[in-house]
């Protein structure tokens, strides 16, 4: 009789505490992390070509920025020095300091002195041809950022499909199949879709921060043009 209670006893309480027992265990298991390095890692072959384009989006958008700052600096006494160089009727001294002052607005103001004695016509023309020429020039591979922007999302989304064609292959061939497998294929491929939209995202951003930087030079170069033509129909000392 006594054998038989502590039988069922045992049979009683044993599974439950098993139950308590598990439970505690999973609740004290550290939950499961994904790093950064690892979730590329698995991107597959194609975060190659996305890395490339990272690189050269960053590359593209410093040596830009570095080149239109430095197009962008000029003296706030430029423009005053010229000035007072034509009314007293120097030239040679005005195209002297131009000469010696790095930047497309230096550059246009130059070319303005050159044609000194043509219609003002004639010298507006030809410091706008130079001003172009310096707007080329800051614009220089800048296109590159813009065509980044444009394909890495298509490489991402290309990665992607790719990933889960093969996904749904491997389900079609495999009989053994749980929610978590193709769940863990999913996420896995959707990695290079990530990659290539905030490749691209920070692309469009660099771009679009360069063109406005470009802009700020541009409205320097015309306003540094109109007070040139100003200066020049101002009677002379």
């Amino acid at each position: 009789m006594i054998l038989g209670l502590i039988t069922l006893l045992q049979d009683t309480l044993l599974p439950k505490a098993d139950s308590l027992a598990q439970a505690a265990n999973a609740a004290a298991a550290p939950p499961q992390e994904i790093h950064l390095i690892d979730m590329l890692m698995k991107g597959g072959v194609l975060m190659i070509p996305l890395g490339i384009l990272s690189v050269i989006a960053v590359f593209v958008f410093v040596e830009r920025y570095l080149t239109i700052a430095k197009a962008g600096r000029l003296e706030d006494n430029f423009m005053p020095m010229i000035r007072d160089q034509i009314t007293t009727g120097n030239i040679m001294g005005a195209r002297s300091l131009a000469k010696n002052t790095q930047g497309p607005i230096a550059r246009m103001i130059d070319k303005g002195l050159q044609r000194i004695g043509k219609p003002i016509d004639s010298i507006e023309k030809s410091m706008e041809n130079v001003g172009k020429l310096e707007i080329y020039r800051m614009e220089k591979n800048l296109v590159i950022l813009s065509i980044i922007a444009g394909i890495a999302p298509m490489f991402g989304f290309l990665g992607t499909i790719a990933g889960m064609i093969q996904t749904f292959f491997n389900i079609s061939i495999t009989s053994d199949i749980t929610l978590g497998t193709i769940a863990g294929g999913i996420y896995v491929k959707m990695i290079t879709s990530a990659t290539g939209l905030i490749i691209g995202i920070v692309a469009f951003i660099g771009y679009s921060f360069l063109n406005a930087q470009i802009d700020k030079v541009v409205n320097k170069m015309e306003g540094a043009a109109a007070e040139f033509t100003d200066i020049l129909q101002e009677p002379t000392r």
